[in-house]
């Protein structure tokens, strides 16, 4: 990745092809064909319920799990219930609960931030300068 703040107007306009005059319009139509617009791409979003499976991938829950299961199989070969069992598995199910609710609460946050937070940035377009709220970076 180049590091555009340590270079000189020159080189960047050189590297970017393009000048202190702006990008004309078919210029600007050009590479958004070429490259798309400058946005991050959003990842598909999880279902609660693959979230809800997602907890379960952590070490210390699978430890969890397979101690309660050894738990079980130990208390029942000696006639005892599975006291323990279903306690340590209900403690893992209410954190598995507890983590995609927050993890839900993150993401609302995040949605919340994105849409507080405008971009705008002064373009030049044939020797023309706009202040534009920017969704991409060859708006117009």
């Amino acid at each position: 990745m180049e590091n555009y703040y340590n270079l000189g107007i020159e080189e960047i306009e050189k590297k970017l092809n393009t000048n202190k005059e702006g990008l004309s319009d078919k210029e600007v139509d050009d590479r958004i064909e070429k490259y798309g617009f400058n946005e991050l791409k959003e990842k598909k979003k999880e279902s609660i319920l693959s979230k809800f499976i997602e907890q379960f991938k952590d070490m210390m829950v699978i430890v969890l799990i397979i101690a309660s299961i050894i738990s079980g199989i130990i208390d029942l070969s000696h006639g005892e219930g599975l006291t323990n069992t279903i306690i340590i598995l209900a403690i893992v199910f209410v954190n598995a609960i507890i983590g995609v609710i927050q993890e839900v609460r993150a993401e609302k946050s995040l949605e919340a931030l994105k849409k507080l937070t405008q971009h705008e940035a002064k373009v030049i377009r044939d020797r023309k300068g706009y202040n534009n709220i920017c969704k991409n970076a060859y708006s117009r």
